[in-house]
């Protein structure tokens, strides 16, 4: 005797992933993979380059806090080159400002002010 099969379609999970910034965790495709390869470190729009990777919230206070912190350097175990800095900052500079980014920012500010 055959044992039945469900014809329901299987549920798909969705692969998790944390930036290492901010610590939250997201789905694998809201974020992105920067890489250690053998050419230096870059910008993964893929995910499927070959490499230890680490991934960011597509916001520039994400990734100006793991430049600054060293927390993308930790993550790829690897020292970043000022050339590699330079590179991932101008990347940066493409992405959205977050609102509570700005909210900081602008606080900062203001205390500079005083």
């Amino acid at each position: 005797m055959m044992a039945k099969t469900s014809k329901q379609p299987r549920k798909r999970t969705i692969p998790q992933r944390t930036c290492i910034a901010c610590r939250e965790q997201e789905g694998k495709r809201a974020l992105v993979r920067v890489v250690r390869s053998a050419s230096g470190v870059e910008v993964d729009p893929t995910g499927k380059l070959s490499g230890r990777g680490a991934y960011l919230h597509p916001r520039r206070g994400c990734w100006e806090s793991a430049l600054e912190s060293r927390g993308l350097q930790r993550a790829l175990r690897t020292a970043l080159t000022a050339e590699d800095i330079t590179r991932l900052r101008v990347f940066a500079q493409g992405l959205p400002v977050a609102e509570e980014d700005e909210a900081t920012e602008t606080e900062s500010r203001l205390g500079a002010i005083d």
